[in-house]
């Protein structure tokens, strides 16, 4: 097969994880990503190609930097690259690089670095001991304009009744996906229990995971001083882990400037296709809440550019900040929960630098395929299960078209949705539930997703305690209940 020379590949990643107990010694972000990419550059065996970037791509953070990428280009020999800077999302990595293998395919980029990068844990122990942290934000900068949309984080109706973080989100989606299972509630305590160990023995073996001890199921779903409740039916040990210092870089040039810098092929490993698509950012209009037309579109798409089918993939990352995500993402792909589906162990145990999560799961899953080499395929995820990005890897080249990508917008656009009510009052069955708790490990509140009798989705609360112990006790999803127009829900 003759090999395009355009043809994007990876020559080089790198993670990079600290564990300063001293905040005032630890490192800012911005030096947490450079030492990330010249490890990467080491790792492609070509460290001169840092000198040599046109393009530097950062996925954003809960930092203050207005141009890093420009900041970056300085301190690696490359001033004159231009920068991107993504929007703050899960899926930003992917689309990312996805993003950059449409320039290094066209010709409008050679060489070109991802790199993305917290140091979350630093800041909080800085604040448990009011400590002053070092700051390196060049003031001097403009603001580098942003790569794609802001994450919509739903409406403001949907806010005030209640849906205001993800860790109210995905455990009220896990009633969802639980109830069309026909599952009980011990039967699905099992299952997610086993799923989530599944991800817990991978992060074991992974040297970058913030949590390493090995979890049996029943450790992991059973509510304990340490292992609270945060929003039934996830206690602490189901729910993302974002307190780490921690950054990736991945270095990807075309074919034709991986033979010139001298990169061993064994180092290359190929993006043979990217696809993405966004569900609707409001919950109120989705049709189901237990499915992703998105992922299933978007997904199966990649699978299609790269003429592979599932069968064919030697190595899966599935985007994993509750286990309700996981079990949508591998249900619309048809991906079987027998197999592995992590090579970094997730964001519970293994954790993540906020939107960079997958950035750190990119370099991992392409250390894995260069270990067995075969092909691999990565969810990203943004939201509320709601902006999502994929990448089929693999060890061998793509065909001479190189990498395909496709927006499947369109496709996702064209199906039908639901619509919401938010002046709605009146009787209502109840769709989905979650119960969420405080410090103590009591329920303080409910969050309730409701169908009015025109079918319109409807959204509300009760702090009423025997209605907050039928929530985790006995199946609500499906009962009639009242909801009042403050809001509340009466049964």
């Amino acid at each position: 097969m003759n090999l395009n020379p355009r043809t994007p590949v990876i020559i080089g990643v790198a993670q990079v994880t600290d564990r300063i107990s001293d905040p005032s010694c630890a490192r800012t972000p911005l030096e947490l990503m450079e030492d990330a990419a010249h490890s990467a550059a080491v790792d492609a065996q070509a460290t001169q190609a840092l000198s040599s970037l046109d393009t530097i791509a950062v996925v954003n953070g809960m930092w203050r930097y207005s141009d890093p990428g420009k900041q970056l280009a300085q301190k690696v020999g490359s001033p004159g690259a231009s920068s991107l800077l993504s929007g703050y999302s899960g899926h930003s990595p992917q689309s990312l690089l996805n993003e950059l293998g449409q320039r290094i395919q066209s010709g409008k980029s050679e060489i070109a670095l991802l790199v993305g990068g917290e140091a979350a844990l630093t800041h909080r122990k800085a604040k448990k001991l009011g400590v002053a942290l070092r700051s390196d934000v060049d003031q001097s900068l403009d603001a580098c304009p942003l790569f794609d949309t802001p994450l919509a984080m739903g409406s403001d109706h949907e806010i005030a009744r209640g849906l205001r973080s993800p860790t109210v989100v995905y455990p009220l989606i896990e009633s969802a996906i639980r109830a069309h299972r026909g599952e009980t509630f011990e039967e699905h305590r099992q299952r997610i229990g086993n799923l989530w160990a599944g991800f817990n023995k991978v992060a074991a073996t992974n040297p970058h995971a913030a949590r390493r001890r090995l979890l049996t199921a029943e450790e992991i779903v059973t509510p304990t001083t340490e292992n609270r409740f945060i929003g039934f039916p996830y206690p602490l040990a189901m729910n993302a882990n974002n307190t780490v210092d921690q950054s990736s870089a991945i270095l990807m040039t075309s074919a034709e400037q991986a033979l010139s810098l001298g990169v061993p092929k064994e180092q290359w490993v190929f993006l043979h296709a990217g696809t993405e698509a966004n569900d609707c950012s409001s919950l109120s209009e989705r049709k189901e809440l237990h499915r992703s037309p998105a992922i299933r579109l978007a997904g199966r798409k990649a699978l299609e550019l790269a003429g592979l089918e599932i069968d064919d993939l030697t190595t899966l990352e599935l985007y994993s900040c509750f286990p309700s995500v996981v079990q949508i993402s591998s249900a619309e792909l048809e991906i079987s929960h027998d197999r592995p589906l992590t090579v970094t162990g997730g964001l519970t145990f293994t954790g993540g630098p906020l939107s960079n999560y997958s950035g750190q799961a990119i370099a991992a899953l392409v250390a894995a395929l260069r270990e067995e080499p075969g092909h691999g395929f990565l969810h990203a995820n943004g939201g509320y299960i709601t902006k999502h990005a994929f990448g089929v890897y693999s060890t061998q080249p793509p065909t001479t078209e190189g990498f395909r990508f496709s927006n499947e917008q369109p496709a996702v656009d064209a199906l039908p949705n639901c619509t919401g009510d938010p002046d709605f009052s009146g009787p209502a069955t109840i769709e989905a539930c979650t119960a969420m708790f405080d410090r103590s490990g009591q329920a303080e509140h409910g969050v309730l997703a409701m169908r009015s009798p025109a079918g319109a989705r409807v959204w509300g609360t009760t702090n009423d305690p025997g209605f907050l112990q039928a929530i985790t006790s006995r199946e609500m999803i499906g009962v009639d209940a009242e909801l009042n127009p403050d809001g509340q829900v009466t049964i």
